[in-house]
């Protein structure tokens, strides 16, 4: 339940690489590395319920770990794949619908942060949220 609560995109490391890597074009890159994202995340056992909203877009996402379900990107690729815990961090694998490759997530409290990994193609990169 550690991850309950409202949590504000704090910094980036190594994000713009990252959505270069995943074929995010430049000017995207440039919006998506300044999108004030806002994540409130609510845990009830294995189900989750996830609320995104960026200078973009607002998207609600409930998910059970261990179930697959389909995800866009905010850019628009379509994304399959699960959750799941591993320890205390949330281990995510999802597959690009339109080229087949894997993309890696995880989502684990540090302190009072909330820190995101991504790893695509071998680019790992991380953003950091703070409290809101």
């Amino acid at each position: 339940m550690a991850f309950n609560g409202t949590w504000k995109i704090d910094r980036n490391e190594n994000y713009e690489k990252f959505m270069e890597a995943m074929g995010i074009n430049v000017m995207k890159r440039k919006l998506g590395a300044h999108d004030n994202l806002k994540i409130t995340i609510q845990q009830d056992g294995n189900k989750f319920t996830v609320k995104e909203s960026s200078n973009f877009r607002t998207i609600d996402i409930e998910f059970t770990l261990g179930v697959n379900f389909e995800y866009s990107l905010a850019d628009g690729t379509e994304l399959t794949g699960s959750w799941n815990m591993e320890g205390n961090k949330l281990a995510g694998s999802f597959t690009r619908k339109d080229n087949g490759k894997v993309l890696t997530a995880y989502r684990e409290v540090v302190g009072d942060e909330l820190v995101q990994t991504y790893i695509y193609e071998g680019v790992e990169a991380k953003r950091i949220f703070k409290r809101d």
